[in-house]
C-alpha cells in the first residue's frame, strides 16, 4: 500500500498543447471588437479573447485584460461600458466588482469582459481555466 500511495504522489506535470487555429479578429462581434479596442485605448495590458463556441452554453466570449490600479480597471471598464452604449447601444445585463476592482466582470450576454488587476488576474488565472478554448488573434496594432 505504501508503495502504490508513493507512486501516485510522484506523478509528472503534463503540458497539453492545442493546435487549433485561432479565431480572426475580424469574426468576432462588433460589439467584442469594440470592447477589445476600448481596453487598449485605455492602457490594459496582456489583453486575451478567448473563443467559447462550442465548449460552452452560457457565453460565446471571453474578453480578458488587466490594469495596474484600482483607478485604471475601473476606467477601463467605463469606456467599455460608455461606448459599447453609446456607439452599438450595447448594454451589460450584469456588472460585478466595480468597487473593489480587483476584478470587474461585465457580462453582456454573448460575451464576457473580465478586468482584472495584476494579483487577482494571476490568482483567478482563466486563461488556464479555459485552455481548451480557441484564442482570438488581436492584431499587434490593437
Amino acid at each position: 500500500m505504501e508503495e502504490t500511495q508513493e507512486r501516485s504522489l510522484q506523478r509528472e506535470a503534463v503540458k497539453i498543447e492545442i493546435a487549433e487555429k485561432p479565431t480572426p479578429f475580424a469574426e468576432l462581434d462588433p460589439e467584442v471588437q469594440l470592447a477589445i479596442r476600448c481596453a487598449a485605448d485605455k492602457k490594459a495590458f496582456d489583453i486575451v479573447a478567448l473563443d467559447l463556441r462550442g465548449i460552452t452554453s452560457f457565453t460565446e466570449f471571453f474578453v480578458i485584460a488587466s490594469g495596474t490600479n484600482q483607478r485604471q480597471v475601473q476606467a477601463i471598464a467605463d469606456d467599455i461600458n460608455e461606448k459599447l452604449k453609446a456607439e452599438l447601444g450595447s448594454r451589460p445585463v450584469r456588472i460585478e466588482g466595480y468597487n473593489s476592482a480587483d476584478w470587474v466582470l461585465l457580462d453582456y450576454g454573448d460575451f464576457v469582459v473580465h478586468v482584472f488587476n495584476g494579483e487577482s488576474r494571476e490568482f483567478y488565472d482563466l486563461a488556464r481555466l479555459w485552455l481548451d478554448a480557441r484564442k482570438v488573434e488581436i492584431p499587434e496594432d490593437i
